[in-house]
């Protein structure tokens, strides 16, 4: 009984992962072939049917000339690139702070971000709407740059848990050579957080990257979109374009992909490093 259970366990834990897969890879699957099919043999044929034509270039000159996938690029490297650097300067100077210090009200605070980060944020868009609308950064860059940078709470709690396996000798020791709190942080501590620091830009990049909700609520103007709003002009209640929607989405997949497969060892380690304290 006891070896047939052996030979079941091994077969059975096969199949559920080989399923998983499956629901991963499937939907990868039909954007592919979709993104080389016309309109029509888009909405005859099967999702999983091959197109009749591999060369069919078409969608992908659709999205690089109508849906200005270029300038989407460009917008969402500017809001990743001062968002991802706020948040690492932020995050990395926060943590250390509430980390090393020791003050009446740090226990406070720390129990203000556990909060923060347990409230969903869907029940706040009103009040946050408001204060983005009188702080006049509705419809321009600084709307969603602000939002990514200020609730970023996760990011504390990576660092502060990296922070507590760095030793205090080291700080000891080069205050007793005369460097400030500020020359330990930007000298000792940071420059040992970088397994941190690159999970948190690899996480919070992807995030950002991705995020469509933000983008579309707070920077309608189309000269603004990003690479998330961009292909959303191919849907209207006229008609969807889903070929040229899939041609678009292999063409963001690609570089957040690549990066992700270059970098998925500091992921893997950051997280579980951050997660043990």
């Amino acid at each position: 009984m006891k070896k047939t259970k052996r030979k079941i366990a091994p077969i059975l834990k096969y199949i559920v992962m080989i399923f998983f897969c499956l629901l991963v890879i499937l939907p990868l699957v039909v954007v592919f072939l979709g993104a080389f099919k016309t309109h029509n043999e888009f909405y005859q044929s099967s999702p999983m049917s091959l197109p009749h034509n591999f060369l069919n270039f078409d969608n992908f000159r659709t999205v690089f000339e109508k849906g200005k996938v270029l300038r989407g690029f460009k917008n969402t490297l500017i809001i990743m690139g001062v968002s991802l650097t706020g948040s690492i300067l932020c995050g990395t100077s926060v943590s250390y702070v509430l980390s090393r210090f020791d003050f009446r009200s740090k226990k406070l605070l720390q129990n203000m971000f556990l909060f923060a980060a347990l409230v969903p944020a869907i029940t706040m868009q009103v009040s946050v709407f408001q204060v983005i609308a009188n702080l006049h950064l509705f419809n321009t860059l600084l709307a969603p740059i602000v939002l990514y940078i200020g609730t970023d709470i996760v990011a504390i709690y990576i660092f502060m848990h990296f922070i507590d396996n760095i030793p205090v000798e080291l700080d000891e020791s080069a205050m007793l050579e005369g460097a400030s709190r500020f020359m330990v942080y930007r000298r000792i501590i940071f420059p040992l957080l970088k397994p941190a620091v690159v999970t948190v830009l690899i996480i919070n990049g992807v995030g950002i990257y991705n995020d469509f909700y933000t983008a579309f609520l707070y920077i309608p103007s189309p000269k603004l979109a990003t690479i998330s709003t961009t292909l959303f002009k191919f849907k209207s209640a006229y008609g969807n374009q889903y070929e040229i929607i899939c041609a678009g989405v292999l063409i963001i997949m690609i570089p957040i992909l690549a990066i992700f497969v270059k970098l998925q060892d500091y992921i893997y380690d950051g997280m579980v490093m951050g997660s043990v304290k």
